[in-house]
């Protein structure tokens, strides 16, 4: 019997994955999911910028005056009703010593950044392979407060009119604050929801308590968002609610990391994960 020789219709031809291109689309997509060990140079400068884009997108946001104190009379008028107004008597019992106010005050002023940056440089020496996703669910969490800036202006208890509150950075004068003073004007007073010194300081708290392991230190991780809290209280620079806003900011960095690389934080190795080797593919 003779050989059948079959032909193929001409047309275009079909398009078929190239398996080079693919796997290489597929390992860049792993290395970049998989946590690398930081850079300092980099570190820095990607600390630098984000901050410095986050203080201007969110100064950038109008100060919508008018809304953020309707804004503001509602959620006191909705603590009232649930039973949780109760800044103002803080407020005003934490004023009546001088010195427990004056101290919340450089509290409120520096901490915030002293805390964050020191959890960061800590993680950087000691968790090497756990930075990339802990810096992650910071900088989701800081992102999507300024949409919360954006969407829902917010005057903060002490610029509440006829609400009873002792601005008290005003009143006793402290130094470098962006709340009063001449600083007032270079930061916007009206985006107090949601409550970035809480997501801030819940962060680092969570994030030492997960990983450190001297007892005492993880105590002190536990503390620090909650003696926050009775601060941004105190100083009339917050309502209970903004908090509760900050925690879900976090709530939402944490599930953008556990997303992109599958495991939160504190489940992921301490040191950077060796680079797996390729296995020979056959021509």
């Amino acid at each position: 019997m003779g050989e059948t020789t079959v032909t193929r219709p001409e047309g275009p031809e079909e398009a078929v994955p190239h398996p080079v291109t693919e796997q290489a689309g597929q390992s860049v997509l792993h290395r970049l999911r998989t946590p690398g060990r930081p850079r300092l140079w980099v570190e820095i400068l990607l600390i630098a910028v984000s901050y410095w884009t986050y203080s201007l997108i969110r100064n950038a946001v109008p100060e919508q005056k008018a809304e953020a104190l309707r804004n503001a009379s509602w959620i006191w008028r909705a603590e009232h009703e649930l039973g949780i107004a109760v800044e103002r008597s803080v407020n005003h019992a934490a004023d009546s010593v001088t010195w427990l106010i004056v101290g919340m005050n450089y509290y409120y002023a520096t901490l915030h950044f002293a805390v964050t940056l020191a959890v960061l440089v800590w993680l950087y020496r000691g968790h090497p392979g756990r930075y990339a996703a802990a810096r992650l669910v910071l900088f989701a969490t800081t992102g999507v407060a300024l949409v919360g800036y954006y969407l829902y202006p917010l005057a903060p208890p002490r610029l509440m009119s006829g609400g009873g509150f002792v601005d008290t950075v005003q009143v006793h004068r402290t130094w470098g604050s962006m709340a009063s003073g001449d600083l007032k004007h270079m930061s916007n007073q009206y985006a107090a929801m949601p409550s970035m010194h809480i997501g801030w300081s819940l962060w680092c708290g969570v994030t030492v308590f997960a990983l450190a392991a001297v007892p005492w230190v993880r105590v002190l991780a536990l503390l620090y968002p909650a003696v926050t809290l009775v601060v941004i209280v105190a100083t009339a620079n917050h309502f209970w609610l903004d908090a509760v806003g900050g925690a879900l900011c976090l709530a939402f960095g944490f599930t953008v990391a556990f997303c992109w690389y599958g495991a939160l934080p504190h489940a992921l190795p301490r040191p950077v994960p060796a680079p797996r080797t390729a296995l020979p593919t056959r021509a």
